[in-house]
């Protein structure tokens, strides 16, 4: 791993609702699910919360004793059913290409399992510098903290949580669950329309911010 110092800064974003629109292969990887097991599952409700780990919203349809079986067959069946029906957001290729333009690297945190992740940024021709899974708010500043980032980008209040546990200026948008208030009242230091804002905003942070280190990389 490339050690924090050798970077003047480094972003970190969210994955579900940030970087890519994973309601449709979410919903479909549900469906498929509750087909197979015979048990209901409310396909559309779910995808309007996205954001916690996919143990919490089996919680909703399967007893306890059945959720570890149940997670691991949905994980099973999500790259076929989930990574070619789920899109971009919009500006997200350009955001992640915009941190390496002004000599950082982007990460990628999320509490989506890592080999669905990779998957869903590869088939997107999104590339970040690192991915890591399966963490979920404030366990999401181990990353942050090991890649020393200085920002994190999400969409859900346990994103802003994550930054404010690492240290990081949490960047929030209002693409997901959780609408611009309620990401201000969780203690997002900044709130984006969507990541088309993100170059922009980010060019003004580093030039403000980080002007020594950007020249010394360049």
């Amino acid at each position: 791993m490339t050690s924090p110092a050798s970077h003047p800064f480094t972003v970190g974003f969210d994955l579900d609702m940030t970087l890519i629109d994973s309601r449709p292969g979410i919903k479909a990887t549900f469906e498929v699910l509750s087909a197979e097991t015979g048990t209901f599952i409310d396909a559309a409700a779910a995808v309007t919360r996205l954001g916690p780990p996919l143990d919490q919203e089996l919680a909703h349809w399967f007893p306890e004793e059945r959720i570890a079986e149940m997670a691991d067959r949905y994980r099973a069946m999500y790259p076929t059913y989930a990574i070619e029906p789920s899109p971009a957001m919009s500006g997200a290729r350009e955001a992640v290409e915009a941190v390496r333009a002004l000599g950082g690297r982007a990460i990628v945190v999320t509490a989506k399992y890592e080999p669905n992740a990779r998957l869903h940024l590869t088939h997107l021709g999104i590339e970040p510098d690192a991915v890591v899974g399966s963490l979920w708010a404030e366990a999401k500043a181990v990353a942050l903290r090991e890649y020393g980032a200085r920002v994190y980008v999400g969409d859900h209040v346990g994103d802003v949580r994550g930054a404010r546990t690492a240290g990081a200026l949490s960047v929030a948008v209002p693409t997901g669950p959780c609408p611009a208030p309620e990401l201000r009242e969780a203690g997002a230091d900044v709130v984006l329309a969507d990541l088309t804002e993100l170059p922009a905003w980010l060019a003004r942070y580093v030039d403000t911010h980080l002007p020594a280190a950007v020249a010394q990389e360049a």
